[in-house]
């Protein structure tokens, strides 16, 4: 564990949500909160970088004040009153989609304006049913498509006809995320702090996955939860406790005095 004497001292501290500062059940602890709160007073800023769409963070916005946003992996930018948006275009969404509903018993899901549509039943998921892929619903703005995966080949025929405007990421081993280039979880993060007028090396971030990587290598100082990937972990300065037992929380208190 590092001190408050340490020289990179961070002015923002940004977070990852799930498997990280929440527990698994997808609670957020009071100890959790305190430890931010207690860091926003002494003039930090909070920020948050997830997977999640917007309408999937509203109940921890109500428990902590972000200062800035990135949601959507990056899609959607979040910073006072300002909002960025990095759709996907329409041509290589259609392009990805045609590719993927020629392979039988896949799950696919789109996030797209402020629903998520699905080609099957999302279990302890509120995703609308939707037959008619690879057309679009009717809708603004195609974030992300999702698509669940169990073996490589999957993985290998998207990588083999991905658009150059499109990234993919994997969360928890199996789900590949397809967004626009222009978004990603780490472009959110730089443009965030860009607003903020603060740097990368001014802050500190929280991880446990894999597009956790970049920001635990390249923020100021990078901290992974012990029930992290190992890449994760390779990428970071530091190691806290598991999610489950308020890792974030632990390292703050630490470090702030909080």
């Amino acid at each position: 564990m590092i001190s408050a004497a340490h020289p990179s001292r961070p002015r923002a501290i940004i977070l990852d949500l799930d498997r990280t500062l929440l527990h698994t059940d997808k609670s957020l602890s009071a100890r959790a909160i305190r430890a931010l709160l207690a860091c926003r007073a002494k003039g930090i800023q909070i920020m948050m970088a997830t997977a999640r769409p917007y309408r999937c963070t509203l109940d921890y916005c109500e428990k902590i004040p972000f200062d800035a946003m990135t949601v959507t992996n990056g899609a959607i930018i979040l910073c006072k009153d300002q909002r960025l948006d990095f759709p996907m275009s329409p041509q290589s969404a259609r392009a990805m989609l045609e590719l993927l509903c020629a392979q039988p018993g896949l799950l696919i899901s789109l996030e797209m304006g402020n629903e998520v549509y699905s080609n099957l039943p999302i279990p302890d998921f509120d995703s609308i049913l939707y037959d008619n892929f690879p057309n679009f619903p009717p809708g603004e703005g195609l974030y992300k498509i999702l698509v669940n995966f169990e073996d490589q080949e999957v993985l290998s025929l998207i990588e083999a006809h991905l658009p150059p405007d499109l990234c993919y990421t994997i969360a928890g081993g199996h789900l590949i995320q397809l967004m626009s280039r222009q978004a990603g979880k780490w472009n959110g993060i730089q443009a965030m702090l860009a607003f903020a007028g603060l740097t990368p090396a001014q802050a500190i971030y929280f991880g446990d996955d894999q597009d956790d990587i970049a920001p635990l290598r390249h923020c100021g100082i990078g901290v992974a939860v012990e029930n992290a990937i190992a890449d994760a972990k390779a990428a970071a300065d530091y190691i806290t406790k598991s999610n489950d037992e308020d890792g974030v929380a632990v390292f703050l208190e630490s470090f702030f005095q909080v």
